[in-house]
């Protein structure tokens, strides 16, 4: 049997990963009180049980004391009972931004401020989110990429690095992707902006492409590029980084840093065990 307790940050996208297990044919059973669920975890275990595919879904709540959950997964693990921790996560101004959305109360911030909230659960949770498997920060996931990536792990039974990499194409102009961890400035290729019949076209067009990478330059970034972050990838693994966002900015965010986007996430999407999506934030701006 497969047995996977998915646990998070409230807001950061529990229930939606419920739903895609159910939809993939998992039995969830979500907010079970804590004192049930060693009976429940006897029930679906035993011999004639006919289910094989189980998610428990656990989170903080302000008349439980999470502490009670995670002893209880310290004794299932000591019994023999196998699980998998899947850890759904947001930074905090999306979950701030989300429960705004929402207009919810957060179940640790009863009084209302929603970023004492926060602060505190983090703290609760911060033991088991060490101890899980798999982590999705969806703070710019896609959800149809959560569906691929959790499909890869729960239908598919690949292999999974716990990393999620964006490469994102920005303009200078508009200042540059506060989430980045590394930026690279492609301003040194001819601006097809000052070509009149490429200034209205982007970096997802042809004609663009075909122009941005007719120069030897472009070639031997891209080239030196992805040697590079084929290196550094496995040790942010190694390290235990949750997400990597790979900036890519040119002047207006259009021609050439959507061009050189592109082929980054072309090279890199098949090269590990690992999620990969792409943003391209100033594309439509003029």
């Amino acid at each position: 049997m497969r047995f996977v307790i998915v646990t998070g940050m409230s807001g950061g996208g529990k229930r939606t990963a419920m739903k895609m297990l159910e939809d993939m044919g998992y039995y969830c059973v979500d907010n079970l009180p804590i004192p049930l669920i060693d009976k429940f975890v006897e029930l679906i275990v035993t011999p004639n049980s006919e289910i094989s595919k189980v998610a428990l879904g656990l989170d903080v709540r302000a008349d439980q004391n999470f502490a009670e959950a995670e002893s209880m997964l310290a004794r299932m693990k000591k019994n023999g009972y196998a699980f998998e921790i899947l850890f759904m996560d947001a930074s905090d101004q999306v979950l701030i931004k989300r429960y705004k959305e929402s207009r919810r109360m957060h179940p640790l911030s009863m009084e209302g401020c929603v970023e004492d909230g926060i602060l505190k659960e983090r703290e609760i949770l911060k033991r088991i989110k060490k101890k899980a498997d798999y982590i999705f920060d969806t703070s710019n996931l896609l959800t149809r990429v959560l569906k691929e990536e959790m499909d890869k792990i729960f239908v598919l039974n690949e292999e999974y690095n716990n990393l999620m990499i964006r490469v994102v194409s920005f303009g200078f102009k508009y200042g540059i992707p506060a989430d980045a961890d590394l930026i690279f400035d492609v301003r040194f290729l001819p601006n097809p902006f000052y070509i009149d019949e490429l200034k209205n076209h982007t970096g997802n067009d042809k004609p663009v492409q075909d122009y941005v990478m007719s120069f030897a330059e472009a070639e031997e970034f891209l080239m030196k590029l992805t040697d590079m972050l084929t290196f550094l990838i496995p040790n942010y693994v190694k390290e235990g980084k949750h997400q990597l966002v790979i900036g890519i900015g040119c002047t207006g965010g259009k021609h050439r840093s959507v061009t050189l986007a592109n082929e980054v996430f072309g090279r890199l999407k098949d090269k590990g065990k690992y999620g990969i999506t792409i943003t391209h934030r100033d594309e439509k701006l003029t």
